[in-house]
């Protein structure tokens, strides 16, 4: 059931508010139970300091979510934040943040799901985070 990379995209693009699409997040992977975004770094999502926000880090785990469970079930469904948790690891400055959704259980109505959020090139996380959806749809 997992989705095409392409079909992931169409997902984004048609489901989000144009705040969280200014982000410029894409598709990298999608698989049975997960699915991978890139979060391009831009000098206009970092606070002072020069590191990347945290608003822009939660955003894309959120975003992320939606894809890796639209993945696993094979088609977007309405669905919607119930919590999220994020632990902030490190500061990220100047590269782009690969955004690693897994999927750790789904049932007819929960999703839950933990992220990774690691800037490219590093070995070790820039943040982590845990998400609760429910599924409308």
């Amino acid at each position: 059931m997992t989705l095409e990379i392409a079909e992931a995209e169409k997902i984004l693009a048609g489901n989000f508010a144009p705040w969280v699409l200014e982000l410029g997040l894409s598709v990298v992977e999608t698989g049975d139970a997960h699915a991978v975004l890139r979060l391009p770094w831009d000098e206009r999502l970092a606070r002072e300091g020069g590191g990347l926000s945290g608003q822009a880090l939660m955003a894309a785990a959120d975003t992320a979510t939606v894809i890796a469970v639209s993945s696993a079930r094979g088609a977007f469904v309405p669905m919607t934040t119930v919590q999220q948790s994020t632990s902030f690891q490190r500061m990220v400055a100047g590269a782009d943040v690969l955004v690693d959704a897994r999927i750790t259980k789904l049932g007819r109505r929960m999703a839950f799901a933990e992220i990774t959020l690691t800037a490219e090139g590093e070995a070790e996380p820039a943040a982590r985070a845990s998400t609760v959806y429910a599924l409308l749809g």
